[in-house]
């Protein structure tokens, strides 16, 4: 069974940092081609963070909301994936998944189309203070 699993969240205060990590155990089909974090607050709608291709060229893709604080990566060898969070603002509350897509390598406008991701992780918390 295919299973993503999260980790590394909590509660830090506006300016702090914290890295999240996804573990993969995925078997079907060629395995995974995308694997994007997501995060969704109460009352709000599911919002894509970041993209990262699972190849050789590892391309990233992130929302606009996060260039330049968030850092997606893998670790060479290992399927495990991380979001390195730094300069955190309260508007970063929420719960972070990663997800991933079987089928296709990211594209930009996949951040926006969450339900095209089929194997998902079941999530962890972080909480930004003021």
């Amino acid at each position: 069974q295919d299973q993503l699993v999260e980790s590394g969240g909590g509660s830090v205060q506006a300016g702090g940092s914290l890295n999240l990590s996804c573990t993969a155990s995925v078997y079907s089909r060629r395995g995974i081609y995308c694997l994007g974090w997501f995060r969704q607050a109460p009352g709000k709608e599911r919002e894509g963070v970041a993209l990262i291709d699972n190849d050789g060229d590892f391309d990233t893709t992130y929302a606009d909301s996060v260039k330049g604080r968030f850092i997606i990566s893998k670790d060479n060898g290992k399927d495990t994936f991380h979001l390195q969070m730094s300069n955190l603002k309260p508007d970063d509350t929420a719960m972070y998944y990663c997800a991933a897509d079987l089928d296709t390598f990211c594209y930009q406008f996949f951040l926006k189309e969450w339900d095209r991701f089929t194997v998902w992780g079941q999530g962890t918390q972080v909480i930004v203070s003021s």
